[in-house]
């Protein structure tokens, strides 16, 4: 970056962003050595020059993370080594010193960067001082290491509709709603903001009875005439596009611009321009692997809504045998295509066991139960994954003709559901359970989880036509029910 590409900054803001390039520079060098705690320190450096850059805050946590190992719990006695900077985050909130709490919850997260309480206070001071993608980044961080503190999650559904991601706000909130449902914010915020994503909506997206051609062709003509309308002549501040585009311009090193004009594209559903973007952000980066992440989740987001479109259309023409099979064949695409990039992040992260359970999702979706099963087992040692993968585990099990060992992973796993957050798992374990029971011919056993089954969901597969085979024409009460 030369001192032209900053025209218009300040000559201390110019300074300030040519040291965090360089710092951003060494930093990335130092992370590809392994050198952790100098990258740590460097990428530090930036947020300290240029707080509001998301990108630095992302390195800086990623290798905050690789520095502890992905432990989770941050450096030896980290509970001990952080009370006083929490004293110091409580002084700043009180004075309303959103700098000084930002800088707080950063000497806090250095400490411990799964610190639920610290994101969090980077976020609040984000908010205030209009750091939008930071606060959003924080309040996501805060809510991955404490899923259930309501005010973490309020923080980040309004931060999500702060940056007009509705679907995510709405997603936010619905489990806002599911810890506390008489929580009226929660009732109004889905209502609000369902109706403003559909409004959103309906300038590109049109609904049922339409061929593939037709559905593809009014897309891209709506995307057309976005850019179009956003590529007029603005004024700064009214077009989001134009002013990102601009700052390009004027510093075309800066990463942060490049990912934020490929999220507006991203949430636009202008995929094909959000990927262009991504891309020439990953060479500015020199191929950052969180930027190619990014790149490949726009590309499996356009793969999958590509996939969705053929499907409706095969669905929409049942006689039409080339689109019947180009909509197996998209399927089978993208379920490869999403083999491929979760391969590579199961060996980025080894220790994230999400990770190991979407790849086992995809290898049991694509017929591979034998590469999906160590993979469940692996990931049903994280407490919050245990009692949905040991189901899947289970019907691994079948696929292989393993009866006994299925058997065994569901009863592990039936004790740990419950039908208020996980009904068609639960549905499925009873059943599956039933139909091992009836086979080896434990009839009541059998009739137990079928009753079960069809307590919870009274149509539910053949679970009830299945019991009352099993129970006979008449229950053992049938004349008592004669006159219900």
């Amino acid at each position: 970056m030369s001192a032209d590409d900053l025209a218009g900054y300040s000559d201390d803001e110019r300074r300030k962003r040519l040291n965090a390039v360089k710092w951003y520079q060494t930093g990335n060098a130092a992370l590809s050595k392994g050198s952790f705690d100098y990258a740590v320190e460097m990428f530090s450096n930036c947020v300290k020059q240029v707080p509001d850059h998301l990108h630095y805050r992302q390195m800086l946590r990623g290798a905050e993370c690789r520095k502890y190992r992905d432990n989770k719990t941050g450096a030896s006695m980290a509970f001990l080594r952080v009370t006083a900077v929490r004293g110091k985050s409580k002084k700043a909130r009180l004075q309303k010193n959103w700098r000084e709490l930002d800088i707080a919850g950063e000497e806090g997260l250095s400490i411990n960067p799964w610190d639920a309480h610290f994101n969090a206070d980077v976020g609040d001071a984000a908010v205030h001082l209009g750091w939008q993608e930071v606060a959003v980044f924080a309040f996501e961080k805060a809510v991955e290491s404490d899923p259930k503190n309501k005010d973490y999650l309020r923080s980040l559904a309004r931060a999500y509709e702060q940056r007009s991601r509705y679907a995510e706000a709405i997603s936010i909130w619905q489990r806002v709603q599911q810890l506390d449902p008489l929580n009226t914010e929660a009732r109004s915020k889905i209502t609000g903001l369902n109706a403003e994503a559909t409004i959103k909506r309906a300038g590109y997206e049109k609904e049922g009875g339409v061929k593939l051609p037709e559905v593809l062709q009014g897309y891209e003509q709506s995307v057309k005439g976005n850019a179009a309308d956003q590529n007029s002549a603005a004024a700064p501040g009214e077009s989001a596009e134009d002013d990102l585009r601009h700052a390009i311009r004027k510093d075309p090193a800066n990463a942060g611009n490049y990912l934020k004009l490929a999220e507006l594209y991203r949430k636009d559903i202008r995929y094909e321009e959000a990927i262009e973007i991504y891309q020439k952000a990953l060479q500015v980066t020199g191929g950052d692997p969180n930027v190619r992440e990014r790149l490949e989740d726009v590309q499996l987001e356009m793969g999958r809504r590509n996939r969705d479109l053929i499907k409706q259309a095969a669905a929409n023409s049942p006689q039409d045998a080339a689109l019947q099979q180009q909509a197996l064949d998209s399927a089978k695409e993208i379920l490869q295509q999403e083999i491929t990039v979760f391969t590579a992040r199961a060996e980025r992260y080894p220790q994230d066991l999400r990770i190991k359970a979407e790849l086992a999702q995809r290898y049991f979706q694509s017929g591979r139960s034998n590469l999906a099963i160590p993979l469940y087992q692996q990931a049903s040692k994280d407490p919050r994954l245990e009692a949905v993968v040991l189901v899947s585990l289970g019907k691994c099990f079948l696929k292989e003709r393993k009866n006994d060992l299925a058997e065994f992973q569901f009863k592990r796993a039936v004790t740990k559901l419950n039908a208020s957050d996980h009904l068609k798992v639960l549905l499925d374990c009873h059943y599956y359970l039933g139909r091992l029971a009836e086979e080896s011919g434990r009839t009541a056993e059998a009739i137990t989880h079928y009753n079960e089954v069809i307590s919870l969901d009274y149509d539910y597969k053949d679970a009830r036509g299945r019991m009352e085979k099993l129970q006979g024409d008449r229950g053992p009460a049938g004349e008592l029910l004669d006159d219900v």
